[in-house]
Protein backbone atom coordinates (compact mmCIF):
# COMPACT_ATOMS: atom_id res chain seq x y z
CA UNK A 1 0.00 0.00 0.00
CA UNK A 2 1.43 3.45 -0.89
CA UNK A 3 2.81 5.41 2.06
CA UNK A 4 0.70 8.55 1.48
CA UNK A 5 -2.47 6.45 1.53
CA UNK A 6 -1.48 4.85 4.84
CA UNK A 7 -0.76 8.22 6.44
CA UNK A 8 -3.98 9.77 5.10
CA UNK A 9 -6.00 6.81 6.37
CA UNK A 10 -4.44 7.06 9.84
CA UNK A 11 -4.94 10.82 10.01
CA UNK A 12 -8.56 10.48 8.88
CA UNK A 13 -9.17 7.66 11.36
CA UNK A 14 -8.19 10.01 14.18
CA UNK A 15 -9.36 13.38 12.80
CA UNK A 16 -12.91 12.39 11.83
CA UNK A 17 -13.93 11.18 15.32
CA UNK A 18 -12.25 14.19 16.95
CA UNK A 19 -14.01 16.65 14.63
CA UNK A 20 -17.33 14.86 15.14
CA UNK A 21 -16.84 15.04 18.92
CA UNK A 22 -15.99 18.76 18.71
CA UNK A 23 -19.29 19.33 16.88
CA UNK A 24 -21.33 17.28 19.36
CA UNK A 25 -24.33 19.13 20.75
CA UNK A 26 -23.75 17.35 24.07
CA UNK A 27 -20.77 19.63 24.75
CA UNK A 28 -23.10 22.61 25.24
CA UNK A 29 -24.07 21.40 28.72
CA UNK A 30 -20.63 20.34 29.91
CA UNK A 31 -18.06 22.35 31.81
CA UNK A 32 -14.53 22.84 30.41
CA UNK A 33 -12.89 20.35 32.79
CA UNK A 34 -15.30 17.59 31.78
CA UNK A 35 -14.78 18.39 28.09
CA UNK A 36 -10.98 18.30 28.52
CA UNK A 37 -11.26 14.96 30.33
CA UNK A 38 -13.37 13.54 27.50
CA UNK A 39 -10.99 14.71 24.82
CA UNK A 40 -8.04 13.32 26.78
CA UNK A 41 -9.81 9.96 26.56
CA UNK A 42 -10.24 10.38 22.81
CA UNK A 43 -6.55 11.31 22.51
CA UNK A 44 -5.60 8.19 24.47
CA UNK A 45 -7.59 6.01 22.07
CA UNK A 46 -5.87 7.69 19.11
CA UNK A 47 -2.44 7.14 20.68
CA UNK A 48 -3.26 3.47 21.15
CA UNK A 49 -3.77 3.24 17.39
CA UNK A 50 -0.22 4.45 16.70
CA UNK A 51 1.61 2.61 19.49
CA UNK A 52 1.77 -0.87 17.91
CA UNK A 53 2.73 0.57 14.53
CA UNK A 54 5.60 2.50 16.10
CA UNK A 55 6.71 -0.44 18.23
CA UNK A 56 7.06 -2.61 15.13
CA UNK A 57 8.48 0.13 12.95
CA UNK A 58 5.78 -0.35 10.33
CA UNK A 59 4.88 3.29 9.69
CA UNK A 60 6.23 4.28 6.27
CA UNK A 61 8.97 6.87 6.17
CA UNK A 62 10.00 6.47 9.81
CA UNK A 63 13.27 4.63 10.47
CA UNK A 64 13.09 1.86 13.06
CA UNK A 65 15.21 3.67 15.68
CA UNK A 66 13.10 6.83 15.39
CA UNK A 67 9.95 4.71 15.50
CA UNK A 68 11.05 3.03 18.75
CA UNK A 69 11.81 6.41 20.33
CA UNK A 70 8.45 7.76 19.19
CA UNK A 71 6.80 4.67 20.72
CA UNK A 72 8.34 5.57 24.09
CA UNK A 73 7.32 9.23 23.82
CA UNK A 74 3.78 8.40 22.76
CA UNK A 75 3.62 5.89 25.60
CA UNK A 76 4.39 8.75 27.97
CA UNK A 77 1.72 10.87 26.27
CA UNK A 78 -0.71 7.96 26.63
CA UNK A 79 -0.10 7.83 30.39
CA UNK A 80 -0.53 11.62 30.61
CA UNK A 81 -3.76 11.44 28.59
CA UNK A 82 -5.15 8.74 30.88
CA UNK A 83 -4.21 10.76 33.97
CA UNK A 84 -5.90 13.88 32.54
CA UNK A 85 -8.95 11.78 31.59
CA UNK A 86 -9.32 10.34 35.10
CA UNK A 87 -8.25 13.56 36.84
CA UNK A 88 -10.80 15.64 34.96
CA UNK A 89 -13.55 13.15 35.69
CA UNK A 90 -12.47 13.15 39.34
CA UNK A 91 -12.79 16.94 39.50
CA UNK A 92 -16.26 16.89 37.96
CA UNK A 93 -17.61 13.82 39.76
CA UNK A 94 -15.48 12.21 42.49
CA UNK A 95 -18.14 9.66 43.55
CA UNK A 96 -18.35 8.25 40.01
CA UNK A 97 -14.56 7.88 39.80
CA UNK A 98 -14.41 6.25 43.23
CA UNK A 99 -17.14 3.78 42.18
CA UNK A 100 -15.23 3.05 38.97
CA UNK A 101 -11.89 2.55 40.73
CA UNK A 102 -13.53 0.26 43.29
CA UNK A 103 -15.22 -1.64 40.43
CA UNK A 104 -18.56 -0.78 42.03
CA UNK A 105 -19.89 1.34 39.17
CA UNK A 106 -23.21 0.25 37.69
CA UNK A 107 -21.93 1.19 34.23
CA UNK A 108 -19.96 -1.58 32.48
CA UNK A 109 -17.86 0.93 30.51
CA UNK A 110 -16.25 2.03 33.78
CA UNK A 111 -14.94 -1.43 34.55
CA UNK A 112 -13.38 -1.76 31.09
CA UNK A 113 -11.84 1.71 31.39
CA UNK A 114 -10.35 0.99 34.81
CA UNK A 115 -8.94 -2.33 33.60
CA UNK A 116 -7.32 -0.61 30.61
CA UNK A 117 -6.03 2.22 32.83
CA UNK A 118 -4.24 -0.11 35.25
CA UNK A 119 -2.69 -2.00 32.34
CA UNK A 120 -1.47 1.27 30.80
CA UNK A 121 0.16 2.15 34.12
CA UNK A 122 1.64 -1.35 34.44
CA UNK A 123 3.06 -1.30 30.91
CA UNK A 124 4.54 2.16 31.50
CA UNK A 125 6.04 1.09 34.82
CA UNK A 126 7.54 -1.99 33.19
CA UNK A 127 9.09 0.18 30.49
CA UNK A 128 10.37 2.76 32.97
CA UNK A 129 11.91 0.17 35.27
CA UNK A 130 12.96 -2.34 32.64
CA UNK A 131 16.62 -2.17 33.65
CA UNK A 132 15.84 -2.53 37.35
CA UNK A 133 13.41 -5.40 36.79
CA UNK A 134 16.10 -7.21 34.80
CA UNK A 135 13.55 -9.23 32.83
CA UNK A 136 14.66 -11.56 30.11
CA UNK A 137 13.71 -10.23 26.66
CA UNK A 138 11.20 -13.04 26.14
CA UNK A 139 9.53 -12.40 29.50
CA UNK A 140 9.43 -8.67 28.79
CA UNK A 141 7.93 -9.18 25.34
CA UNK A 142 5.24 -11.64 26.46
CA UNK A 143 4.24 -9.57 29.50
CA UNK A 144 4.13 -6.36 27.47
CA UNK A 145 2.03 -8.03 24.77
CA UNK A 146 -0.46 -9.33 27.35
CA UNK A 147 -0.79 -5.87 28.88
CA UNK A 148 -1.20 -4.32 25.43
CA UNK A 149 -3.91 -6.84 24.52
CA UNK A 150 -5.84 -5.94 27.68
CA UNK A 151 -5.29 -2.21 27.08
CA UNK A 152 -6.69 -2.48 23.56
CA UNK A 153 -9.63 -4.72 24.51
CA UNK A 154 -10.48 -2.62 27.57
CA UNK A 155 -10.14 0.70 25.77
CA UNK A 156 -12.21 -0.41 22.80
CA UNK A 157 -14.94 -1.83 25.05
CA UNK A 158 -14.84 1.33 27.19
CA UNK A 159 -15.21 3.61 24.17
CA UNK A 160 -17.90 1.54 22.46
CA UNK A 161 -20.07 1.29 25.57
CA UNK A 162 -20.07 5.03 26.28
CA UNK A 163 -22.80 7.07 24.68
CA UNK A 164 -21.26 10.51 24.72
CA UNK A 165 -19.74 13.17 22.55
CA UNK A 166 -18.04 10.78 20.11
CA UNK A 167 -20.16 10.19 17.03
CA UNK A 168 -21.15 6.52 16.79
CA UNK A 169 -19.99 5.51 13.30
CA UNK A 170 -16.59 7.23 13.43
CA UNK A 171 -16.06 5.91 16.97
CA UNK A 172 -16.80 2.35 15.86
CA UNK A 173 -14.49 2.75 12.85
CA UNK A 174 -11.65 4.02 15.05
CA UNK A 175 -12.18 1.22 17.58
CA UNK A 176 -12.22 -1.44 14.85
CA UNK A 177 -9.03 0.00 13.36
CA UNK A 178 -7.34 0.08 16.79
CA UNK A 179 -8.29 -3.58 17.33
CA UNK A 180 -7.16 -4.69 13.85
CA UNK A 181 -3.81 -2.87 14.10
CA UNK A 182 -3.18 -4.28 17.57
CA UNK A 183 -4.10 -7.83 16.54
CA UNK A 184 -1.96 -7.61 13.41
CA UNK A 185 0.99 -6.32 15.41
CA UNK A 186 0.63 -8.66 18.37
CA UNK A 187 0.26 -11.77 16.24
CA UNK A 188 3.02 -10.88 13.77
CA UNK A 189 6.44 -12.33 14.49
Amino acid sequence: MPAPFIWLALIAAVAVPVIAAIMSPLLAWRDPVYIAAGFAGIAALALILFQPLLARGTLPGIPLLVSKRAHRWLGTLLVISVVIHIGGLWITSPPDVIDALLLASPTPFSIWGVLAMWCVFAAAAMAAFRQILNLRPTTWRITHKILVAVIVAGSVAHALLIEGTMETISKIALCVLVAIVALFTLLRR
